[in-house]
């Protein structure tokens, strides 16, 4: 059954890269699952990580640790079909992508070892393009929220992966009627929104001040050294070269900027974690909870509620999240706001990776 599982969310997120600019990686994974069931290269690859936490992990998994051969010069025959590195794919043509594939089976053949070594690492994505929503929730919690008059910020984060998101307020994001952060970022985020950002976010926005930034992760990644800007490049989709840019901005801003990302689970990160008077306390997360084991997220809502119950108009504490939702038959990317013990607002819905963002029509936020 492991096996017929991993086939089934193979082809789920061949189906996830096509919606999401890779035709590149619907192809292969598509070829993938395949293999998978023919008993092929790619089958030999994972056994024994067919039941990898995450809807998506062994799938990403696999895609990275062949994206990190390429990138370090290991795999010359696929990196001719990887515009990640100098090569060239055809969407509209068949034998692009048998050919492609021809050179992606290969690769896994010839290089087992590294891949099984690969497959026990999770995913670290650290997507830079969902700051956009992390930093809506923020500007509205300054904008909207109890506090009386604006406030500096103690910023933790969850399942930080490299850190790079503490830096959100130091990205470009851009829309119409909409700009935040220093122009001249080496992170642009352009069209943040569909359409016209709602008006809050329109108006004049409060001047983001930091007294404290730090995350954690159970497995973090430096992204200085050599080998963590790697594996973060690595698992950033080989046909998508904007989100690679961004990417390398953010590891540019990060050299100047050391973060501190504690190796340890979201609920003992969080129990350290206290309100404090004069600051407006946030604890953001994006796109983790999905790796996140059922007993350790209920400890870490825990955590939450007592930080919800000490918020105070002086000391409040704000809970900011986009992750994604089942809202009826389908699974939706919401970035919700909480302040204190109060609502939990539904702000903006997305794509995945975070750009472009759009308000949700209320009525199809039901359950």
């Amino acid at each position: 059954m492991s096996l017929e599982h991993a086939i089934a969310m193979t082809e789920h997120q061949a189906s996830a890269c096509a919606e999401l600019g890779s035709p590149l990686y619907a192809a292969l994974l598509h070829r993938v699952a395949r293999d998978l069931a023919d008993g092929g290269p790619c089958a030999a690859a994972i056994a024994g990580h067919e039941e990898a936490p995450g809807p998506a992990a062994i799938s990403l998994r696999l895609l990275g640790g062949v994206h990190a051969l390429v990138l370090t010069g290991r795999a010359p025959e696929l990196a001719a079909h990887y515009p990640s590195a100098g090569g060239t794919f055809d969407p509209a043509s068949p034998e692009a992508a048998e050919a492609a594939w021809t050179a992606f089976r290969s690769t896994v053949a010839a290089n087992l070892p590294w891949i099984r070594d690969w497959l026990t690492r999770p995913p670290q994505t650290n997507e830079v393009g969902r700051a956009n929503l992390l930093i809506t929730g923020l500007l509205h919690t300054l904008t909207t929220g109890p506090a009386t008059g604006p406030l500096p910020v103690r910023l933790f984060e969850l399942g930080s992966s490299a850190g790079l998101n503490l830096l959100a307020d130091r990205f470009r994001c851009e829309a119409p009627g909409f700009a935040y952060g220093p122009v001249g970022s080496p992170v642009l985020l352009p069209d943040a929104w569909r359409d016209t950002p709602p008006a809050w976010l329109t108006g004049p926005q409060p001047v983001l001040e930091f007294t404290e930034r730090s995350g954690c992760d159970p497995t973090p990644i430096d992204p200085t050294s050599p080998d963590g800007a790697l594996a973060l490049r690595a698992y950033v989709w080989a046909d998508q070269p904007a989100r690679a840019a961004r990417l390398n901005g953010a590891l540019e801003l990060a050299a100047k900027a050391p973060l501190r990302v504690e190796t340890t689970g979201a609920a003992d990160f969080l129990r350290e974690v206290r309100v404090a008077a004069g600051a407006l306390t946030v604890v953001w997360h994006s796109v983790m909870r999905q790796y996140v084991p059922k007993p350790e997220w209920q400890r870490a809502e825990l955590e939450l509620a007592r930080l919800a119950a000490a918020s105070t108009p002086t000391a409040p504490f704000a809970h900011i999240a986009f992750e994604p939702r089942r809202t009826g038959a389908e699974h939706r990317f919401l970035l919700t706001v909480r302040v204190g013990t109060g609502p939990e607002h539904v702000l903006a819905e997305a794509l995945p990776h975070g750009l472009p963002a759009w308000e949700p029509e209320a009525a199809d936020l039901g359950s």
